[in-house]
């Protein structure tokens, strides 16, 4: 009955006033020194994340899984009307006061304002300009600029007028200022208690913001599953499950970015059968939400990592759960989501084979190029360290004797609609364990991607491997994105039939903005990796495997994702009854 439920849902006055104009920018540069305080301290610039090798084309979100359109809440309406005010007068934009109009390089004498200008600047000295010597006098202002102005030029006549200067103020002026000043009573008013009502709500905030460095940024994924076809259908059940993400951005400077991510979740991946009911050792349908997932929804620290500039490089460091993935680029657009819950469903086609080799702790450098005339721009070299074991100071183990994947990649941008990257991986790989997985380590049975054929090494001794992948990627259009990568991976084992060959491959197609603003439609198909004639292992076709999801994008912090995978040939056996898996996955970010 379930099976038959889940097959239906898978199918389913004018002079004076612009002249007045700097007064009022004058008055903005007070507030600006207190509400640049406020700011600094209530939000946070995130440091460019991953290679500064980044492609013309943009995946969707970074490894963080997606920094949404945050909404605007009281709170950050208050802040945005403090930096409304406060712009004129920060940075670039600071004002500095002027004695003589002629210091104004925009300001002409045949300017229909010029004279009532001349006059505010230099009878009473009341006008501020920018650093760069201009006034900018053809820019709109608000009525609550226009009085804020208007009271800055008032404190200055009564500045003039204490300390014995009064004869430069004539009884016209006085009138003028008065009535002005009566005129615009009630928007002073409503401006002091505006501000007042800033400070109140700056000091709520700051009394109980989360931190001054640092904001979360969370994923949720609940999903419904099956997997249908023989005996595999037979011998699993409809499942839903679960993976929730809760990452701690924290800068320091404004241009790094630390990351301190929680994962937790329940999601196991189905067990694929043989014709004779035999569980099959094999990873193909892997999905991302089974990444990082405990499978008793256990908290663990999944992720810990630090983005920073180094004069020319970007440089990332992984304390733990680093993947190569996090700091080169994958060159597959709209299906690459750092197995989080808005790309493809499956670990294969997320990204190429050859970044699930290794993962842990280590480091990696990225120094852009090409950035001028030259053809490819813009391009850049990477070059990255990880280690599977590094906390374990035992025999064999450690940051350089343990398991380990070196990777160097060379990025190129062709024109605006083409990226291209070839990637060689070195990785080193004690007895046991299998080939991607994803840092798994010494003896792991974790595997992420592809057949058991293609991921197991020698159970008694160490071995090596050399791995050669080329990745790519074309956008002809906003609404078009093809990519695709093939990778080859040659192990040499340290003992007798240890030796072996793996080969993947595929290629994907996305319609972005399908149907609706944000929306993904995707499909992609390949060759999960596979390897031939190896002593103790039956099968020798390939294992293809076919994927279609469409993300159908409910709001800015909601999406529905259903999708199907089709794997044939399980096991590299085409005598094995294809699988098929449907997915109803629905994300949360935040």
């Amino acid at each position: 009955m379930s099976h038959l439920l889940w097959k239906t849902l898978v199918l389913s006055p004018v002079v004076l006033g612009v002249t007045v104009l700097v007064c009022a920018k004058a008055m903005a540069t007070e507030v600006a020194s207190y509400s640049k305080d406020i700011k600094a301290k209530v939000t946070q610039t995130e440091a460019p994340i991953a290679s500064t090798a980044s492609i013309f084309i943009q995946t969707e979100q970074p490894k963080v899984n997606q920094q949404l359109v945050a909404q605007k809440t009281d709170d950050n309406k208050v802040l945005e009307e403090v930096n409304r005010y406060s712009s004129e007068g920060k940075n670039q934009n600071s004002l500095s006061q002027v004695t003589s109009v002629s210091q104004f390089s925009d300001v002409q004498p045949t300017d229909w304002a010029f004279q009532a200008l001349q006059s505010l600047v230099e009878r009473y000295g009341c006008i501020a300009g920018y650093p760069n010597s201009t006034y900018r006098g053809n820019r709109a202002l608000t009525r609550y600029e226009f009085a804020a102005g208007l009271n800055a030029c008032l404190d200055r006549v009564n500045e003039l007028i204490a300390t014995a200067t009064g004869d430069l103020v004539s009884k016209q002026d006085l009138a003028t200022l008065q009535r002005l000043q009566e005129e615009f009573s009630a928007e002073l008013a409503t401006l002091r208690g505006r501000v007042d009502t800033v400070e109140a709500r700056t000091a709520e905030l700051e009394a109980n913001q989360f931190s001054t460095t640092t904001k979360l940024v969370g994923e949720a994924i609940f999903a419904v599953t099956d997997i249908f076809g023989g005996n595999t259908g037979d011998a699993n059940n409809t499942v839903f499950q679960d993976r929730v993400r809760l990452d701690l951005q924290t800068s320091f400077t404004g241009k790094d970015i630390l990351h301190t991510r929680l994962a937790a979740g329940n999601a196991t991946a189905f067990s694929i059968r043989d014709n004779a009911n035999g569980v099959i050792d094999t990873a193909e349908g892997t999905q991302t939400l089974q990444i990082g997932s405990t499978g008793n929804n256990g908290v663990i620290i999944d992720w810990l990592a630090y983005y920073v500039p180094i004069g020319p490089v970007q440089a990332y460091f992984a304390g733990t759960g680093g993947i190569h993935s996090d700091y080169v680029a994958t060159n597959n657009p709209y299906f690459e989501d750092y197995d989080g819950g808005n790309g493809a469903l499956s670990t294969f086609a997320t990204e190429s084979a050859i970044y699930r080799i290794g993962g842990g702790a280590g480091a990696a450098l990225t120094l852009a190029f090409g950035s001028g005339g030259s053809l490819f721009k813009p391009s850049s070299l990477t070059i990255g360290y990880l280690a599977s074991n590094a906390n374990n100071p035992g025999p064999n183990l450690g940051l350089l004797e343990g398991n380990y994947a070196a990777l160097g990649q060379l990025n190129f941008s062709v024109g605006d609609h083409f990226a291209i990257a070839a990637t060689y991986v070195h990785g080193y790989h004690g007895a046991g364990g299998n080939l991607f997985d994803l840092g798994g380590g010494l003896a792991s049975t974790s595997r992420v991607v592809g057949t058991a054929q293609a991921n197991t090494l020698s159970a008694l001794n160490p071995s090596s491997s050399n791995s050669y992948g080329v990745s790519a990627a074309f956008r002809p259009s906003d609404k078009l994105s093809i990519s695709g990568f093939i990778s080859y991976h040659d192990v040499t084992g340290f003992g007798a039939n240890d030796d072996f060959q793996a080969w993947s491959y595929g290629l994907g197609v996305a319609l972005p903005d399908f149907g609706k603003k944000g929306n993904v439609l995707g499909i992609f198909a390949g060759a999960e990796p596979y390897a031939f004639n190896r002593p103790g292992f039956a099968g020798n076709d390939i294992p293809y495997h076919f994927e279609g999801f469409y993300k159908y994008r409910v709001s800015d912090n909601v999406s529905i994702t259903p999708g199907v995978i089709w794997l044939t040939s399980p096991g590299q056996n085409s005598d094995n009854d294809d699988a098929f898996i449907g997915t109803l996955r629905t994300t949360f970010t935040f």
